[in-house]
């Protein structure tokens, strides 16, 4: 009992207190009519190099740059998936579509996406994030050098997901190691009219859980009693992706079917506290690790402290640089816990790591 009450402690960053999102601080409302704004997204198309000829998920579809496939027109992001014979990257598929990632990262927020849906069996649209430091060859902060850390441990956040031949359900959902791919932390519900009319898709994420709406109605809650590595990979930036994808059920009698946003906007908080902003610009990976751990802080004077699951004190190191290598070959493998402090003020956030 004691072993538990310590682990609990051990894991519990920070309190659940309500966060209120006032502060709006990344949007694109798709004002300019033309190409997608290039300075806010980034087209992904490249085919994962180590699943093929497709992409994830038996997708069926060819993402493009091309403004068929995405495009602005009377304030509204088109996302248009079509049947046409095309060939990219030596591959010949039936069907194009468009997979976009925002080139805007950020910890902690309320996302709020307009959007209505495509239509059609077999059309799987989905308004979801990912982790920055994901190693995905293709992917816009993999191409900026972030990648570090790859799926699910990143993390992902599912705001939106729906499938054509469950017209109207709306699903919202969590991959991370401890549950991903046909996770059970996920939730949904019906809602007339997706693909005829707009739907406000939301969700807030703060230190300690995401929740998820359409139209502010709360169709699921994460919110793990354990935060770790391998239930919380969320204290560290995410970026949004907006895509339409194919599946090989696709009907028949499908020609083309857009996903339409009137805007997407993200809102952070006036009053996060101090705490919160420093939990948020400190990193540790890779994850898992080996014999090193590189450990990213914002202080002019802290201290690293790395316990072993029973909580046993087994390093502790000073940290005078932004980026700093902790060397951890003599730990055994297992899971482990840092505890990075500001000794300017006395703070400390905690991140988790595991030793393979």
């Amino acid at each position: 009992m004691k072993q538990f009450a310590f682990l609990f402690a051990f894991f519990l960053a920070f309190n659940a207190n309500a966060q209120t999102f006032d502060t709006l601080v990344w949007s694109d409302e798709f004002n300019v009519n033309g190409s997608v704004d290039t300075t806010n997204w980034f087209h992904q198309t490249l085919l994962p190099p180590n699943n093929g000829q497709s992409w994830w998920n038996g997708e069926i579809q060819h993402y493009t740059s091309r403004d068929t496939n995405s495009s602005v027109s009377g304030g509204k992001l088109y996302l248009t998936a079509l049947k046409e014979t095309f060939t990219d990257q030596g591959v010949t598929k039936d069907y194009t579509s468009a997979r976009l990632n925002s080139k805007f990262a950020f910890t902690y927020g309320r996302v709020e996406i307009r959007a209505q849906l495509p239509l059609g069996i077999g059309t799987w649209p989905a308004l979801w994030m990912l982790g920055q430091n994901i190693t995905e060859t293709g992917a816009y902060w993999e191409t900026k050098g972030f990648g570090t850390t790859g799926w699910p441990a990143c993390g992902e956040v599912d705001i939106m997901e729906h499938w054509g031949d469950n017209q109207n359900y709306i699903s919202s959902a969590m991959h991370t190691p401890s549950s991903y791919g046909g996770t059970q932390n996920k939730g949904g519900q019906y809602i007339t009219g997706v693909s005829t009319g707009f739907k406000t898709y939301a969700v807030e994420w703060t230190p300690t859980k995401m929740v998820f709406s359409v139209d502010s109605v709360v169709h699921y809650t994460y919110e793990p009693a354990t935060r770790d590595s391998n239930t919380w990979p969320f204290d560290d930036p995410q970026y949004l992706l907006f895509n339409v994808a194919i599946q090989s059920s696709i009907a028949a009698s499908f020609t083309e079917s857009p996903m339409i946003v009137d805007y997407v906007r993200v809102y952070q908080s006036s009053t996060l506290s101090n705490k919160e902003l420093e939990a948020a610009s400190i990193e540790v990976y890779p994850n898992p690790s080996s014999d090193i751990i590189h450990v990213v802080q914002p202080f002019e004077i802290a201290t690293i402290k790395i316990f072993d699951i029973t909580g046993k004190l087994v390093k502790s190191e000073a940290l005078q640089d932004i980026t700093n290598i902790i060397n951890t070959v003599h730990l055994a493998p297992g899971t482990y816990q840092c505890t990075v402090t500001n000794e300017q003020n006395g703070q400390s956030v905690q991140r988790a790591f595991i030793k393979q």
